[in-house]
């Protein structure tokens, strides 16, 4: 292979050797220009972790690790043929192998150089170009039942394709929302309280709550007491009409016990007064004996 190609741009913009710069301990941050010194901050010539540097130290070592190439932006030899098919806007059915393999060889040697390993899977897809462009070279061969023979990029054409519908199909999965990088479950603690089970009352226990209840109410009763308007004169009138057509009747006969104690008192008042009078005459034969009362005079 030439080795005066002129390498196309890697995805980033970049030269393929350019694609990542990774420093070891001991490398600047600034580089030299053509053995010189590029004066940074108008003082030190580099920064080492931070700290300005004012002359280039005359042992200085640069290990063959302390520049790498990453292809983080490919997935493997079908990521880059087809990123390299579609930069050039080419035809996936009808690729120009010339051109794309020449670049993916320019691209197979800056990651030969410095990751042999890395580099294996890439080779392998190198030599299918190679192979099938040596193919198309050759005079085509006629099948036996007389058809066309099939194009040596047909079986390429066809991975290519289905590697980009899975790939487009995973970006469309990769936008979705996905828990734990788009969006958090959302997580609310509720306390779930059960029901107090209230023990069960026994029949004394209540008995003897009720008569409590009882002994309270009586503490606190209330009497009401009403004023009733009792006449002597009254009662006076109702003895006589009692002992009207009568002899005589017993003393215990005038009295209504069941009107309370205030009725008998001015009843018995009633009949003091008539006896006083001398309305009435009240009579006992012997110590001891009924009393008797009739009226002192008797109508014809």
């Amino acid at each position: 292979m030439s080795q005066d190609l002129q390498a196309p741009p890697a995805p980033d913009g970049h030269s393929p050797a350019a694609i990542a710069d990774r420093r070891a301990p001991g490398a600047f941050d600034r580089a030299t220009e053509g053995g010189d010194a590029v004066v940074v901050d108008g003082v030190a010539v580099a920064r080492l972790y931070g700290e300005p540097l004012f002359a280039l130290p005359t042992d200085l070592y640069i290990p063959p690790d302390a520049l790498e190439v990453f292809l983080e932006a490919f997935e493997g030899p079908l990521d880059l043929l087809l990123y390299l098919i579609r930069r050039q806007n080419f035809n996936i059915l009808d690729i120009p192998l010339a051109d794309v393999t020449r670049q993916y060889l320019t691209y197979v040697e800056q990651i030969r150089k410095r990751n042999l390993e890395l580099a294996s899977e890439y080779l392998l897809m190198a030599a299918m170009l190679i192979e099938i462009k040596s193919r198309m070279l050759l005079p085509p061969k006629k099948s036996v039942d007389g058809n066309e023979p099939e194009d040596p990029r047909a079986e390429l054409v066809r991975r290519l394709i289905e590697y980009e519908q899975m790939k487009l199909a995973a970006a469309q999965l990769d936008a979705l929302p996905m828990l734990g990088r788009d969006f958090l479950r959302a997580q609310v603690v509720i306390e779930q309280s059960l029901a107090p089970r209230l023990p069960d009352v026994n029949a004394d226990d209540l008995r003897a709550a009720w008569a409590e209840l009882m002994k309270r109410a009586r503490l606190s009763q209330h009497h009401t007491i009403t004023r009733e308007q009792l006449s002597v004169r009254e009662h006076m009138s109702i003895v006589l009409r009692a002992l009207q057509g009568r002899r005589f009747a017993l003393f215990e006969d005038l009295f209504e016990v069941n009107r309370g104690p205030q009725v008998l008192i001015v009843t018995f008042i009633a009949l003091l007064e008539l006896a006083r009078e001398n309305l009435l005459e009240v009579t006992q034969a012997e110590a001891f004996a009924p009393i008797y009362v009739r009226l002192a005079y008797q109508p014809a």
